[in-house]
């Protein structure tokens, strides 16, 4: 059981970690923000079909082909119902990202609370993981997960203080939306223990969230700002270290 409580708080703990940094970048560029969240996204796509769809359609047996497409589609709906009752910030405020000075205290915290939400299936994905009984593909899921909650956690600073939000709030509802991620983590994992025939459908649905955010939020995003040959090569930068990871932990 150690690793898995290490593994929620190392989870958890990478978007307070992104926090920190993101007091030191109040005011990064789009360009930079792009690059990062780029990278983020590689390493999101390769942990998810590398680490949950791959080893889903491994252990479904003889119906594991319908079982994983089931579950991915079931994880993206999941997430877009997720969507329509917490609303972007962008789309409740109406405004730029640079213009958050424009934006009210609610609707930040709204935009705060979808991240929120988004993290608890990205802590079961984490979770299902070590649930599979394979430790090493587990910490090549949790540690995509993880790099993708620290420019997460920065790009969450700016909004809160320029909305203002004091510098100790800010931190402690940072330190929140991480904590959903280690609840996650741990409710992922003692639900495959206790019932392991929905391991390939838990595996496939989490594969699902994390593919579902990449395309649904972080590919529009870096997109956005006239940044899209560096964020495509920097996601595909990302994608390989995570492919790389893989291969020589396995």
């Amino acid at each position: 059981m150690n690793p898995v409580w290490l593994t929620a708080i190392g989870v958890g703990g990478a978007t307070v970690i992104g926090a920190v940094i993101g007091f030191c970048f109040k005011k990064m560029s789009h360009r930079f923000s792009d690059i990062i969240l780029s990278f983020a996204a590689g390493v999101m796509l390769a942990a998810a079909v590398l680490g949950l769809v791959i080893p889903s359609l491994e252990y479904g047996g003889r119906f594991a082909l319908a079982i994983t497409v089931a579950g991915i589609f079931a994880g993206a709906v999941c997430l877009n119902l997720i969507d329509k009752l917490v609303p972007h910030l962008h789309k409740l405020a109406g405004v730029d990202a640079e213009n958050h000075a424009d934006s009210n205290l609610g609707k930040v915290l709204l935009f705060v609370m979808a991240i929120a939400i988004h993290n608890l299936p990205e802590g079961i994905a984490a979770g299902v993981g070590f649930g599979s009984g394979d430790t090493s593909q587990a910490l090549v899921i949790a540690g995509g997960i993880a790099l993708q909650n620290i420019p997460e956690g920065m790009v969450i600073i700016a909004p809160m203080l320029a909305a203002g939000v004091s510098s100790k709030r800010t931190f402690v509802i940072a330190m929140f939306t991480g904590l959903v991620e280690v609840v996650g983590t741990l409710l992922g994992y003692f639900a495959v223990s206790i019932a392991s025939a929905i391991l390939p459908f838990a595996l496939s649905f989490a594969g699902g969230t994390m593919l579902y955010v990449i395309s649904d939020e972080m590919i529009p995003e870096t997109h956005a700002h006239g940044s899209e040959r560096a964020a495509t090569y920097t996601l595909l930068a990302g994608f390989c270290v995570m492919l790389i990871t893989d291969v020589l932990l396995g």
